[in-house]
């Protein structure tokens, strides 16, 4: 396996964890959701469990990381702007689907069963999107 593929693999679980720490937070201390919450926090532990079944350390994926040379670090005017914790909380959820569907597609190429093990998170992440949404729309009807 080439440094790129662990280049993107590492860019991908770092941006889908972080994404779900905001949501978690959102879901924890605004939304004050002890199931959406806790569904957050396993859906990360199942993330690392489904990237350890790469088998590829740790080490590895920091090696490949190469920030002076990432030519899409450079924020875009969308993702500076937010009004509200909604629009963070929307945002955020997005990313975390498009970092999922990134590291199921590549981990076809190290390994079948985390590449299917992601999609099982992919589709857990939509069924939590759904229950954070419809809270989240209920609020905004009480404001």
């Amino acid at each position: 396996m080439n440094k790129k593929t662990f280049r993107i693999i590492d860019a991908n679980f770092n941006r889908l964890t972080e994404g779900i720490r905001v949501c978690e937070e959102i879901a924890r201390f605004i939304l004050e959701e002890k199931n959406l919450t806790q569904q957050f926090r396993r859906l990360r532990h199942r993330i690392s469990s489904a990237v350890s079944l790469l088998s590829v350390d740790k080490v590895r994926l920091l090696n490949a990381r190469d920030i002076l040379k990432d030519v899409g670090k450079i924020s875009i005017k969308p993702e500076l702007k937010r009004e509200n914790w909604q629009d963070i909380f929307f945002a955020n959820i997005s990313r975390i689907k498009e970092s999922v569907r990134v590291l199921e597609e590549f981990s076809k190429l190290l390994n079948k069963r985390a590449a299917l093990d992601f999609k099982k998170i992919r589709y857990s992440i939509y069924e939590i999107e759904k229950k954070a949404t419809k809270r989240i729309l209920s609020l905004c009807d009480h404001r």
